[in-house]
């Protein structure tokens, strides 16, 4: 059975940003995944509900061959849509990247802003729930990250079971971050798929 793949952007994200495009190729060429990264709905103005519905309709029925990678909200729309499935479901596994369950004060400096991430942040997520469904995570951080604090990385250690990895100076691993590639992404996915 082939592996698929679904790369979640994040916030104001896009299929084409950044390591995306980089990560799917590497994926489909070199290791003949079928890779998909979806445009999800109003990225300006992300609403936790949309997106994990969006999410439910591309995966159709997951199996021990699906899955993951997120970037920052992306990572909080993968946890939630893990939470919801069927108690016996099981998926591959979920790379993580610059994922969150707070924020620094400079992600949420308008009133705008407060807004979008405020839904997001009051909905707290059932990590058990989500860890019910795969044993298979990676956390993906970096050390000069302006949006996630540090405390973020101990959370998903302790919750998730998430190996752990910390990036130097790769900010929040967006596009306006310069990052093209991200080769650590591209390893853990493969080496929880085992390919």
């Amino acid at each position: 059975m082939k592996k698929r793949v679904f790369i979640i952007h994040g916030w104001d994200g896009y299929p084409k940003e950044g390591w995306f495009p980089w990560v799917k190729k590497e994926l489909e060429k070199k290791r003949k995944f079928d890779v998909k990264v979806p445009a999800m709905p109003s990225p300006s103005h992300p609403k936790l509900h949309r997106w994990v519905a969006h999410l439910r309709k591309l995966v159709g029925r997951p199996d021990t061959h699906t899955y993951f990678v997120g970037h920052s909200m992306g990572c909080r729309a993968i946890l939630r849509y893990l939470e919801k499935l069927p108690p016996k479901a099981k998926v591959g596994g979920a790379v993580l990247v610059a994922g969150w369950v707070s924020l620094t004060p400079l992600a949420t400096g308008t009133k705008e802003e407060k807004e979008i991430a405020g839904q997001w942040l009051k909905t707290r997520h059932n990590f058990a729930r989500a860890r019910s469904h795969t044993k298979s995570f990676t956390a993906i951080f970096s050390d000069n990250d302006k949006f996630v604090p540090r405390g973020n990385w101990k959370v998903y250690r302790k919750k998730l079971g998430a190996k752990i990895i910390i990036q130097r100076n790769k900010g929040h691993f967006s596009g306006s971050d310069g990052i093209k590639k991200l080769p650590a992404a591209l390893e853990a996915i493969l080496k929880i798929s085992k390919n």
